[in-house]
């Protein structure tokens, strides 16, 4: 949509191809329905939050960024605000009010929109691309064509990878799709008896082993929470995009008390003891963790819930303390596309020009959002991505072929 309204605004005649029944199916499930549609993060920290390849987005971005983006959408009608963590939605909490707004300017600017139309292949002649053949056949011509077509994360919103195929038509690699920002599964089974269970100002911790010492590639606190199958939430979420493809030899770790170290928690566990110590441990367990999540602790140290207090040993209360600071997970895979918030992988950007979105192997052909080998954290910040690509896009094959 964004790349449709530069090509026309650019002064070009443009024809949108949608492969669905309606436009920008994918934004309507944005942002739990709500559409958090950019994030208001100053540039260079707007950029450390894409995964890969953030200077492939300067160009992009300085064309048009976040405060384009709100600025454009409250021209055409539709006034915003900020929540946490800078995340930006329009006043409405409705999605589908930023899909209408740029359906009606597109349709004011006279951008003609083919829906229910697919494209089975690119026309490509004599080394340039010139239009589009569509699945029954019809050939729609054109100067210049942009791909826009989604990754492969939540293929019933018709983003089914097709793009991919396109591209390699026209020369280009592929980086391996992947599922990001998507929950995990564990190879442990007793997450699922705390199915639903929300942990907030904790730290999820993940790391390679076979080094000699650890070193963490994910270190970040906030909120997650326990699923039928593993583990989920906004740390489980991020983490998943900073994931190797290979994940035997990755292990995590939940710190329960991050605020507190080792030696502080152990004090604290002291005096709990003491206060408690005519009472069974499971008591202990309910002032430090939710009550089933305590109960879960005490069978991994294979300590009983009724022990009284005052029989505790040392060995097993440092036990408690090593599960409170660190307690073990081991990702077994990610969960799917079906699931995936956005796809990581594409069409490799050292094919890509930059400053143009253009092709570097076919010329006449640009790229625009998650069919790009771009990605990010969640915030916003993945549709900003489509929505820079897309206008940068637009505005420079307006400009080649005006």
């Amino acid at each position: 949509m964004l790349a449709a309204l530069f090509a026309a605004r650019g002064g070009a005649s443009v024809t949108l191809i949608e492969r669905n029944e309606k436009l920008g199916k994918k934004i309507y499930i944005t942002g739990k329905g709500r559409c958090n549609l950019t994030n208001t993060a100053e540039p260079e920290d707007f950029l450390r939050e894409v995964v890969r390849n953030p200077r492939f987005m300067y160009a992009a971005f300085a064309a048009f960024d976040n405060r384009d983006m709100m600025e454009l959408m409250e021209k055409l009608g539709v006034p915003l605000k900020v929540e946490r963590g800078n995340r930006v939605f329009p006043v409405s909490d409705h999605a589908s009010d930023v899909t209408a707004a740029l359906r009606r300017e597109l349709e004011r600017l006279g951008v003609k929109i083919h829906y229910e139309s697919r494209v089975a292949h690119l026309a490509i002649e004599g080394g340039r691309c010139c239009g589009a053949i569509l699945q029954n056949g019809e050939r729609v011509e054109a100067d210049a064509v942009i791909l826009c077509t989604g990754g492969a994360s939540y293929p019933l919103t018709g983003s089914t990878g097709d793009g991919y195929a396109l591209a390699q038509e026209a020369g280009h690699s592929i980086q391996k799709p992947l599922p990001s920002l998507v929950p995990i599964e564990t190879k442990e089974s007793w997450p699922s008896t705390l199915s639903g269970l929300s942990l907030k100002n904790v730290a999820l911790r993940a790391w390679k082993t076979g080094g000699k010492k650890k070193k963490y590639f994910y270190d970040e606190q906030g909120e997650m929470l326990f699923t039928h199958f593993g583990i989920s939430g906004p740390l489980v979420l991020t983490l998943s995009s900073s994931m190797p493809e290979e994940l035997e030899d990755v292990r995590m770790a939940i710190d329960l008390k991050p605020a507190l170290d080792e030696q502080t928690l152990d004090a604290r566990l002291l005096r709990d003891f003491q206060a408690l110590s005519r009472k069974q441990l499971t008591a202990v367990m309910d002032g430090l963790v939710p009550h089933n999540l305590g109960q879960q602790i005490l069978l991994l140290a294979k300590i009983s819930p009724q022990t009284p207090v005052n029989s505790v040993t040392q060995a097993q209360r440092t036990t408690i303390l090593q599960l409170l600071k660190a307690l073990p997970l081991t990702p077994k895979k990610l969960r799917g596309f079906e699931e995936a918030i956005v796809t990581r992988g594409g069409v490799t950007v050292r094919e890509v020009n930059p400053s143009t979105m253009e092709s570097k192997l076919t010329p006449g052909l640009y790229f625009a959002g998650e069919l790009l080998d771009l990605d990010a954290h969640t915030g916003g910040f993945n549709l900003q991505i489509a929505f820079s690509t897309g206008a940068l896009a637009g505005k420079s094959a307006a400009e080649a072929i005006c």
